[in-house]
């Protein structure tokens, strides 16, 4: 590496268990690496709120193809919807699944992430959330061979199961600007967001029983994702996602560590 590692730096991926504690080491990768987030929820916030915006009321099962499971053609979509916005059809379908209670498809995940990173010239970005299928790792490394760039490793947040439920039952986040609270570890003052100064909320999603069924998921669908990747020569690095003392310190020390391991500094 160059004395400046952030020139280096082109695309990383962070993952780990949901609850893990990805989002401090993302914090630690943006500011020692001047890198951008690139969050697949905030991804499918974007394209569905175009969709939303663009006021459509009536029922989305008429784009669907159901003799061939598959949506009609973008052409014959944009016709419907007398409009010619890539991003508004790309919002249609991921919405027909959302709003239906069901997992997206890869081939719409995978279009609405191309179309996103697209946007960021494919390069200086922490992808939070992405691939999460092997499939969706298959996608991800033609595409960054497709437009010349590159992974350059993985970290993954290490975390026990046990951990991980004590700490989402306890977590809090604020539904105006998303910041996250602990009621243990970081309380919100007066349970309020110190940013917007709104009532922090517990998610429906963290329960106990709907954590445990996030660990599977990332038992079955992601590990074999971080396997592919590391099968086609990107790195791993493991860093830890409980600490007995949690400062920002802490937290940057844990990671720059790893990374440094990778990319031994000359003395």
């Amino acid at each position: 590496m160059s004395n400046n590692p952030s020139q280096d730096i082109t695309n990383v991926i962070v993952t780990g268990k949901s609850g893990a504690g990805k989002q401090p080491r993302i914090d630690v990768l943006k500011e020692e690496f001047n890198l951008e987030q690139l969050s697949t929820g905030d991804i499918f916030r974007k394209y569905l709120g175009k969709f939303n915006d663009y006021g459509y009321t009536k029922t989305l099962t008429e784009f669907w193809d159901e003799s061939k499971h598959t949506f009609i053609t973008d052409d014959e979509i944009a016709k419907k919807l007398a409009i010619d916005d890539k991003d508004i059809i790309l919002g249609l379908k991921a919405k027909y699944f959302v709003d239906q209670g069901l997992f997206v498809p890869d081939t719409i995940t995978n279009a609405l992430f191309e179309a996103a990173f697209s946007q960021k010239e494919y390069k200086k970005q922490i992808l939070d959330g992405y691939p999460r299928t092997r499939d969706q790792a298959v996608f991800l490394l033609d595409l960054i061979k497709k437009h010349d760039s590159t992974i350059d490793f993985i970290v993954l947040v290490d975390n026990t199961d046990e951990r991980i439920i004590k700490r989402t039952v306890q977590r809090r986040i604020c539904p105006k600007c998303g910041k996250v609270y602990h009621l243990t570890y970081k309380p919100p003052k007066d349970n309020k967001c110190e940013v917007c100064n709104v009532e922090v909320i517990h998610r429906s999603d963290d329960t106990e029983e709907k954590i445990k069924s996030r660990l599977n998921e990332f038992q079955e669908k992601a590990v074999p994702a971080i396997n592919y990747l590391k099968e086609n020569g990107i790195p791993v690095i493991n860093v830890p996602g409980h600490l007995e003392t949690f400062t920002t310190e802490n937290v940057r020390k844990s990671v720059m560590e790893q990374v440094e391991k990778l990319y031994p500094q000359p003395y």
